[in-house]
């Protein structure tokens, strides 16, 4: 009985251990994502086209929400800190905290992504929910970047009103064309580690989450 339990939570450090590692590294990812493959400062109003949420939809779906959001937190708001915008720090823990734990809510309790062989379901049902799963939180950051970035701008930055009008319509739309981006490369991603992972037992199995 004490072995077994023991062993239950070694089991459960031991997952932490690595769940905290990979969340470290895909944080690490998400900041080279956004700070060397990216164009800055689309029309003169702050948003960039880059692919760094890519790396905050990848954790969610191979971990958990939480461990998204905080990859991609903790990754893109070191960004802006180094970048010498720590203003948009705040907004952007905020908002990519968000994608995590949509992008993890709908991988584990709508599509149980977990739950899916990629041997044994069909193709394209597999491919739906994996897409799915990765698009849901980056389409809620196409609403929700702008509405947040309009408050910020406005009511903290001071900026006139007119501009921060026209600068959240150009955001929303880079913020899509990234949504679409990101969610193509977290898909291509997941595809291609999930099996990996699994294979060399550095994915929890179903009852260890």
């Amino acid at each position: 009985m004490t072995g077994s339990r023991t062993k239950k939570i070694h089991r459960t450090a031991a997952f932490g251990t690595r769940s905290l590692a990979f969340t470290g590294l895909m944080a690490a990812m998400s900041f080279i994502a956004y700070e060397f493959f990216r164009i800055p400062n689309v029309f003169g109003t702050g948003a960039s086209f880059h692919l760094g949420n890519t790396f905050t939809a990848l954790t969610a779906m191979l971990l958990d929400g939480l461990s998204g959001g905080l990859a991609g937190a903790i990754g893109l708001s070191m960004a802006d800190i180094l970048a010498g915008d720590p203003g948009y720090a705040v907004s952007t823990f905020v908002l990519k905290l968000i994608i995590g734990l949509v992008c993890g809510f709908f991988a584990h309790r709508v599509f149980r992504i977990k739950d899916l062989s990629p041997k044994s379901t069909p193709r394209v049902q597999y491919l739906i929910r994996v897409t799915g799963s990765a698009m849901s939180g980056l389409l809620v950051n196409v609403v929700t970047d702008p509405v947040v970035g309009y408050f910020r701008d406005r009511y903290l930055f001071g900026q006139p009103a007119e501009f921060v009008k026209y600068a959240v319509k150009i955001a929303g739309g880079v913020t899509f064309v990234n949504s679409m981006l990101s969610t193509f490369c977290a898909v291509l991603l997941y595809l291609a580690l999930r099996p990996a992972l699994t294979g060399s037992g550095l994915l929890p199995s179903a009852g260890e989450d």
